[in-house]
């Protein structure tokens, strides 16, 4: 074999390869983005849940759109103060609040409180079912437990628990992908860790709720006029929370003569007063909304625990920092 025959082509490859590659290195320098560093800092301080609940297709998105000064550092749901705080050290900006804020079904209208007005034999989808009559249950707003949520979720957050969906808050990443595909529209967002919360969806007068839900709200205002915060808001029959003045008191669920509105009562706390910092001063006691602290000036006050709703405001208030909720 010629061997001049074999070194006329490889060097011609090795030459060809030599300028392919000059150009390659002349172009990417030419045509470098350059990446601002703070994007990746930023990426890494995000859940990576990829969820889209900040409004950008995904962590990457978001991350750019931060460094760039188009989204704000508290814009991830689901990473909470943790990752606002991070991105905002990144940033040098204020953090501001960030309050995680998860779904919820709206509704406790189970297979045992809620009436059946038809047998739905159909395909296995709330969707579908919907196009029946509006669904099987006699409340036109509640929820039909055929588990379209369950599908639309890719976090493995809810569940079915008799004939109703439940969310897991824990697993919830506020993607908002079952508020979409829910044709009821019973799935709200509530701040996580809210302990009270109108479970009720329905805008029926009282008598229609009655006749079809045992657990429903018949629209009575006792919750309304039981809040000391104004917190709870009514419109188009039904009760509502504003969480921005909620102070989980649970007095409105403790009214509520359906059980329509769910309390977390095993996290109610107490205020208690510390003995060697009270001060006497009496302003746990003017400010206390259900007149459960007393005591005369300049001595130690006490709480009526029967009395205590646990809403904290008297610890906001006291200037020595002597009470504390437990």
């Amino acid at each position: 074999m010629d061997f001049n025959s074999l070194l006329k082509p490889i060097v011609s490859l090795g030459g060809l390869g030599l300028l392919f590659g000059s150009g390659l290195a002349v172009a990417s320098r030419v045509f470098a983005v350059e990446v601002d560093p703070k994007v990746e800092q930023i990426r890494d301080a995000l859940p990576g849940a990829n969820c889209g609940a900040c409004g950008y297709p995904g962590c990457d998105a978001f991350a750019d759109g931060v460094a760039k000064g188009e989204a704000p550092a508290n814009g991830c749901p689901v990473g909470g103060e943790e990752a606002s705080s991070k991105i905002a050290d990144i940033m040098g900006v204020d953090a501001g609040s960030s309050e995680k804020k998860v779904a919820r079904v709206l509704c406790s209208g189970n297979n045992s409180k809620a009436k059946e007005k038809l047998e739905y034999t159909g395909i296995k989808d709330c969707k579908a079912a919907a196009m029946v009559q509006g669904g099987s249950k006699s409340c036109q707003f509640g929820c039909l437990g055929l588990g379209t949520c369950v599908d639309a979720c890719n976090f493995d957050a809810i569940y079915i628990e008799d004939g109703i969906a439940k969310i897991d808050p824990e697993k919830c990443t506020s993607c908002g992908a079952c508020l979409e595909t829910c044709p009821k529209d019973v799935i709200g967002w509530v701040p996580y860790g809210q302990d009270v919360v109108v479970d009720c969806n329905s805008k029926d007068k009282g008598k229609e709720v009655k006749n079809g839900c045992s657990v429903g709200c018949i629209g009575c205002q006792l919750c309304v006029k039981a809040c000391p915060f104004d917190a709870i808001e009514f419109e188009d029959n039904l009760a509502k929370i504003n969480y921005d003045k909620c102070e989980n008191c649970m007095l409105c669920a403790e009214k509520c003569p359906t059980n329509a509105i769910w309390a977390n009562f095993e996290n109610r706390k107490k205020a208690k007063i510390k003995e060697d910092d009270c001060i006497g001063c009496t302003i746990c006691a003017k400010k206390c909304p259900v007149d459960a602290i007393e005591g005369e000036v300049k001595k130690v006050h006490k709480v009526d625990e029967e009395k205590c709703i646990g809403c904290g405001v008297c610890e906001e208030k006291c200037p020595k920092d002597a009470i504390e909720m437990k």
